[in-house]
């Protein structure tokens, strides 16, 4: 039965896949015959293929606070993969991912359409970026970093990196923080989590053969951006999340570490 399960949603996902490579190709030729930039459609587009990817992972979603009514530079912690599928379906977003996802067989392809920004590690090009992002979000476009800068296990905040939140101060727009939690039988998820030495199709296998996990998902109050530096909004952001995902002694203790590294 396991096997037979693992089949069958392994056949749905490919067929959303497959639905998905139609529709960028179809986007990217009428592109090249009007001409003209079709990011607000490829986001809608986009969004409405995200929603359907994520219903071929076995997950039951949760979603508690309000969706921003303008538009905002969201900012999450980091996982796995498929937080891009689960925050993506939430609303018109781009996102912003290392460059190795550009490589990953239709995936990095599917991702370039979607008009994902990509940024290659240690290239030292965070001024060019920023302005690259800027531009993104005076045009009205919501946009989402992971500022963690890789994934984890759930289990913790990495330390926020404050050097693309320069964006949304130079664009005057606020920050949407989002947490985002795995729970398998009310425990954190030990099979979402894509670190280390994980390869896309292995933790694919792994994830799609498992039952069905509770993914929760908190989109928390905004944080205005004005009269604020960048290290003090990754900050904010956060303690902001880390409150929302482990309570108030995490926070605690990540001030008194900063302190201590200060």
């Amino acid at each position: 039965m396991k096997k037979l399960r693992l089949y069958l949603r392994l056949l749905r996902l490919l067929a959303v896949i497959a639905l998905g490579a139609l529709l960028a190709s179809a986007v990217s030729l009428l592109e090249r015959w009007v001409r003209h930039d079709l990011m607000p459609t490829r986001q809608r587009l986009t969004r409405w293929f995200l929603a359907r990817l994520a219903a071929a992972l076995p997950f039951r979603l949760q979603v508690q606070g309000e969706l921003p009514q303008q538009p905002m530079l969201w900012v999450s912690n980091h996982v796995s993969w498929t937080d891009i599928p689960l925050l993506g379906m939430l609303t018109p977003l781009s996102f912003l991912s290392k460059a190795e996802v550009r490589t990953w067989p239709v995936a990095g392809w599917l991702a370039h359409k979607a008009g994902t920004l990509f940024i290659r590690r240690g290239s030292g090009d965070s001024g060019l970026l920023n302005q690259q992002l800027g531009r993104h979000l005076q045009r009205g476009r919501q946009l989402l970093i992971f500022p963690e800068g890789t994934t984890t296990d759930g289990l913790g905040l990495r330390t926020f990196h404050g050097r693309l939140l320069s964006s949304a101060i130079d664009s005057g727009v606020a920050l949407q923080p989002v947490a985002i939690r795995y729970l398998r039988d009310g425990r954190p998820c030990s099979v979402a989590p894509f670190i280390g030495d994980d390869d896309m199709l292995s933790h694919l296998l792994r994830l799609l053969g498992s039952d069905l996990a509770e993914v929760q998902i908190q989109l928390l109050p905004p944080i205005a951006s004005a009269a604020l530096n960048r290290n003090a909004l990754a900050r904010q952001a956060q303690q902001a999340i880390s409150l929302a995902l482990f309570g108030a002694a995490e926070v605690t203790a990540t001030e008194d570490a900063e302190s201590q590294a200060a």
